[in-house]
């Protein structure tokens, strides 16, 4: 029956961490999986949900299902938080939104509604971008293509090339865009590009799709969501996925949603109907616990600047991280790939190193990182900056591209 079904060769990026738990090296470095890890390489327990973790469990109930579109006080607290408490669309009820196994889920849940009923729509994605995007839509049954993005020259944004490419779509294509800390080259439009970028889309009848995995790691909760407020300012419909895997170092408990900024409430009402119609067919309902907890965090005031504080330092430090690889990497590494760690941002770096050159780092050295050269700078700490810098400068003497 099934012998005819291939072997599985696994997720690169969650293969090489299970090849990092396995290796018995003492002193090596995980810089690889995406995920934020305190200054004693802990993933740490935010106050503010210890807090609400305990508040939830003080008061044990029966557990019945969820409605298919989740829980309605987390839902409200996403839209305040992704769109801003004032946002104009979300007064309009413009939104329709819904809790969803993390990020992920909400571009499963996505790709699902956009299928039925942009069934003609392809799919573009910035080149580079997370590998599981394109497996995702691929899985869904769209053809996938790709965007110019990242300039390998500069470690930047080939920002024009990017936007003439855009603009060349076809009416109702999905255009992919990351709102912040770009996974996995760590770099971002500025504010005065994406308006011009979304009044192209406008203009040109595309659908953008908005994955925010990252809110509050790049220049701040309000500031990173610029992306999402400016399609509202200028009326283009959109969909939003976004996370609190990262911002809430919840991974485990698969917290996310989906968003759609419609035309009008009747459409949001549409639309949501048919979203909670996919999330029948994918899962039927979202879990509970994980949810009350950053429902409880963001609707209570005080939880609420805590946690807001919290994650600011958790920026700070990744900043301060970049700082510590960045000055110890000076004179042993060539300045356009030296400036990168300071001029991109969020959790990711793209140090610029090849494929042959981050394999050396992981069979001499022990360090890990993915072989596109992607860095997770957030992994980076006092106890491992030295020996990660040292690891570089000699791959790179030794190592030909």
């Amino acid at each position: 029956m099934f012998e005819h079904i291939e072997a599985y060769p696994g997720d690169p990026i969650l293969s090489l961490n299970e090849d990092f738990a396995k290796d018995p090296r003492e002193g090596k470095v995980n810089l690889s999986i995406g995920i934020y890890y305190d200054e004693a390489g802990r993933l740490p327990v935010m106050s503010a949900v210890r807090e609400a973790e305990a508040h939830v469990m003080s008061m044990p109930a029966a557990k019945p299902y969820l409605p298919m579109s989740g829980l309605a006080s987390y839902r409200d607290a996403v839209q305040s938080l992704v769109f801003g408490e004032d946002s104009p669309a979300r007064a309009e009820g413009r939104i329709a939104t819904l809790q969803t196994l993390g990020g992920s889920g909400a571009l499963k849940v996505g790709a699902d509604f956009i299928r039925r009923y942009f069934p003609g729509s392809q799919v573009w994605v910035s080149d580079p971008t997370w590998d599981n995007h394109r497996f995702i839509f691929e899985r869904a049954g769209f053809v996938v293509g790709t965007y110019p993005y990242y300039d390998e020259a500069t470690g930047g944004l080939r920002f024009d090339s990017m936007l003439a490419e855009i603009r060349d779509l076809p009416a109702k294509s999905v255009v992919l865009l990351h709102a912040c800390c770009h996974n996995p080259t760590g770099v971002d439009l500025s504010d005065a590009q994406w308006a011009e970028l979304i009044g192209v889309m406008k203009q040109r009848d595309l659908l953008p799709f908005i994955d925010m995995a990252y809110q509050g790691f790049g220049a701040g909760l309000d500031a990173d969501a610029f992306a999402i407020r400016e399609l509202v300012r200028q009326n283009v419909p959109a969909l939003v996925a976004n996370s609190f895997s990262k911002n809430f170092s919840l991974y485990g408990e698969r917290c996310g949603a989906l968003s759609v900024i419609c035309e009008s409430a009747q459409a949001a009402a549409r639309v949501l109907g048919q979203l909670t119609s996919a999330v029948r067919a994918n899962y039927s309902n979202p879990p509970t616990h994980g949810a009350r907890i950053v429902a409880h965090v963001l609707t209570t005031p005080a939880l609420r600047k805590s946690w807001e504080d919290e994650l600011a330092s958790m920026c700070r430090r990744i900043a301060r991280m970049r700082g510590e690889i960045h000055a110890r990497l000076r004179g042993n590494v060539p300045d356009a790939m030296l400036a990168r760690y300071l001029a991109q941002r969020g959790m990711f770096t793209y140090t610029g190193l090849s494929a042959t050159q981050v394999d050396a780092l992981r069979e001499q050295h022990g360090v890990y990182l993915i072989r596109s050269g992607r860095m997770c700078v957030a992994a980076l700490n006092e106890g491992n900056v030295d020996a990660t810098a040292a690891a570089i400068a000699e791959v790179l003497a030794a190592v030909a591209v």
